[in-house]
């Protein structure tokens, strides 16, 4: 495996402005980010009210303390690589008992010129619809958060790109941004259609022709749902929420599937996805959903790796055994295992 692949122009990454100062929170212990500027022909920002700007481009990821430290390093892998790191605003969804204010503190601590918004999820809605999957961590009602982000996000915001925590971006966030969404299109992803898609469903769902029958007429290919372009404004007109839960209402009866929040996205919207190029999401890196694995890059140009599957790259990076891609993850974390390490050391 090539480093290579992960090489941008030097000029698409923005400089800091003075050196990072140590952070130490109860969690975890963190360096704060460098501060990101935008470039002189940014779109300014000019609205009273923030959060509803048309020039902003809008982010979506979960916040929790067990994958709080990928969260960190996605947000500061995104902020790095745009030329315009002042114009993203990030909305972040926490569950109800995790500890909010602190969790909140903790993002202003890091990103101090940040905007975000960290937003309540009340899971018990999902928590009783979600039935067990193939790997525990995919039963977690935050897991299911991207399928309510057209509620919990204010109206004015129509548009929104959704990450998982495991990600990192090595190009402009803002080429994902502009990627069009063609006619009734609500949902744009990068599609794998060498992929056995049905293999994602048991015999129960496809033996039974009223449920199977929601594929008729169309071409459905396998999508990860860890990286979308989502238009609010259709799935808010089109009550795209209600249209999952009901299928996970159906799951519950009469088990159809064995992973967790992803099925019901493709019974959904299978066949009616905008194709994203691969680069926008080179996933699988870590592994399968049951086997902690090291995996190699897909070929060709990469934009944003993001290693789905059971092993995590910070994870196998503290218990020093690392695979190769994890190394790529590296740079972007800001988590510090003392207090005498600094963001300049890693750096070099």
């Amino acid at each position: 495996m090539s480093i290579v692949l992960l090489l941008v122009p030097a000029s698409a990454i923005r400089g800091f402005l003075e050196e990072p100062n140590t952070k130490i929170d109860g969690y975890l212990r963190y360096v704060e980010s460098p501060e990101y500027r935008n470039s002189e022909e940014c779109p300014i920002i000019g609205s009273n009210y923030l959060i509803c700007d048309p020039n902003l481009i809008h982010v979506a990821m979960t916040l929790d303390s067990q994958y709080l430290r990928g969260s960190i390093a996605a947000v500061h892998s995104v902020l790095k690589h745009t030329y315009c790191p002042e114009n993203i605003y990030f909305h972040f969804v926490a569950t109800k008992d995790s500890d909010f204010q602190e969790l909140t503190q903790m993002v202003k601590s890091i990103f101090p010129s940040l905007s975000f918004k960290v937003y309540v999820f009340d899971g018990f809605r999902v928590k009783k619809l979600i039935s067990s999957s193939i790997r525990q961590a995919l039963d977690n009602p935050l897991n299911y958060a991207r399928t309510f982000l057209a509620e919990i996000i204010e109206p004015c915001v129509e548009r929104v790109i959704y990450l998982d925590s495991d990600v990192i971006i090595v190009d402009d966030i803002q080429k994902l941004w502009s990627i069009s969404l063609t006619g009734s299109r609500i949902i744009g992803a990068p599609e794998y259609c060498h992929a056995n898609f049905r293999t994602y469903f048991n015999d129960n769902f496809w033996s039974d022709t009223k449920l199977s029958k929601v594929f008729q007429g169309k071409k459905p290919c396998y999508f990860n749902t860890g990286v979308m372009v989502m238009d609010l404004g259709k799935w808010r007109k089109g009550d795209y929420t209600v249209k999952i839960e009901k299928w996970m209402e159906i799951q519950k009866e009469k088990r159809i599937y064995e992973l967790g929040s992803l099925p019901p996205f493709m019974l959904v919207f299978g066949g009616e996805i905008e194709g994203i190029d691969h680069r926008w999401n080179q996933h699988g890196l870590g592994g399968d959903n049951l086997v902690n694995s090291c995996r190699t890059l897909h070929p060709g140009p990469v934009s944003l790796l993001h290693w789905s599957g059971k092993g995590k790259p910070w994870v196998r990076l503290d218990q020093g055994n690392p695979c190769p891609v994890d190394l790529l993850w590296e740079p972007y974390d800001l988590y510090r295992q003392s207090s005498n390490d600094s963001f300049g050391q890693q750096e070099q």
